[in-house]
């Protein structure tokens, strides 16, 4: 089952983008698609999606992360993952996608990275 929220978290409020939960597999990942495609159609800049509590991610998981990664990309936008160590990450060094996304480990990461030092 999947279950996906519009914000990736307390850590990084400001930044758009979306957390996934539960099985991103060929069941759930059209939803997942959809979803993803309007929140970056009402928003702007970097975009990050949380897969820190993906359980499980199969081919057409990784269809949709580089689906969405192409349809950033159209207007120079970044698709930022937070994936921790664990089973997805272990797809993405299966498939040799690591290098393809920028990739965090955790939110708290990813915040620091993306915000501007005052």
């Amino acid at each position: 089952m999947l279950d996906w929220v519009d914000t990736p978290g307390p850590t990084l409020e400001h930044v758009p983008g979306a957390r996934v939960r539960g099985e991103v597999d060929m069941a759930t990942a059209p939803a997942l698609q959809g979803a993803l495609e309007a929140a970056i159609a009402a928003s702007v800049g970097v975009f990050v999606l949380d897969l820190t509590d993906t359980e499980f991610l199969d081919s057409s998981g990784i269809a949709v992360l580089l689906r969405t990664r192409a349809l950033l990309g159209r207007t120079d936008r970044a698709l930022v993952l937070v994936c921790p160590d664990g089973p997805v990450l272990r797809v993405l060094e299966a498939c040799g996608l690591t290098d393809v996304f920028t990739l965090f480990a955790t939110p708290g990461e990813a915040a620091a990275a993306l915000v501007k030092p005052d």
